[in-house]
């Protein structure tokens, strides 16, 4: 595929067709109600390393703009278009939710790019590690999900875009977690799974893969 010409006007997304980051990007986007250029793309496309040193998705480009870090584009999306804010506009909340996505970042993706990792590539024994790190861990910050609709806000946020593209991947993970101590979680799923932002964020193929999650059309 040819990356080098991408449309002027408005956002370009460079997406993974399954892949949990480029899925809480999407999310955002469709939650902002806003219009983008979606561009499907595996990571080693050879134009991929073109346009993004780290060769990596996902990728947002506007006018001269070119941002390849997940936390930075929803940020930048946020800021740039201000409807269905997403981040809390005082500085203490949005510090407090910028400090969650650097910890999630550090101790739950980390983990699940052990678990997702291509068979070929996999190490079981790092697999079940992470498997037993991220499932305990889970279980332990239920009571987190105990209280709010949302992720400790009655409101929906940035955290909710990003936890949702991996609690609907836990299964594929090798997780699963226990349906009465972690009841809060799993009506946690439930209520972002059925939203339609959420369902209008999934490409064709995280639509097949996960159905089982999703609420009927």
């Amino acid at each position: 595929m040819n990356l080098e010409n991408p449309p002027l006007q408005g956002i370009t997304l460079y997406s993974h067709a399954d892949d949990f980051r480029s899925h809480w990007v999407r999310f955002v986007l469709t939650e902002k109600q806003i219009k983008h250029n979606l561009i499907i793309v595996d990571e080693d496309d050879e134009d991929l390393a073109s346009l993004n040193p780290y060769n990596q998705l996902p990728m947002l480009i506007e006018n001269d703009l070119k941002l390849f870090h997940t936390a930075i584009i929803s940020e930048y999306i946020d800021d740039r278009y201000r409807q269905n804010k997403l981040y809390a506009d005082a500085p203490a909340p949005r510090a407090e939710q910028r400090q969650y996505i650097w910890r999630f970042e550090q101790d739950w993706l980390k983990l699940a790019d052990i678990m997702l990792r291509h068979p070929d590539t996999l190490n079981v024994d790092a697999q079940r590690k992470a498997q037993k790190q991220l499932r305990d861990t889970l279980v332990s910050l239920t009571p987190l999900f105990q209280h709010f609709p949302y992720f400790m806000s009655e409101n929906f946020t940035i955290l909710d875009c990003m936890l949702a593209p991996i609690f609907i991947r836990l299964k594929q993970m090798g997780i699963e977690l226990p349906k009465q101590q972690c009841r809060p979680i799993l009506l946690y799923c439930q209520r972002i799974f059925n939203r339609p932002s959420f369902l209008k964020s999934m490409t064709l193929q995280e639509k097949n893969r996960f159905q089982e999650f999703l609420a009927k059309e």
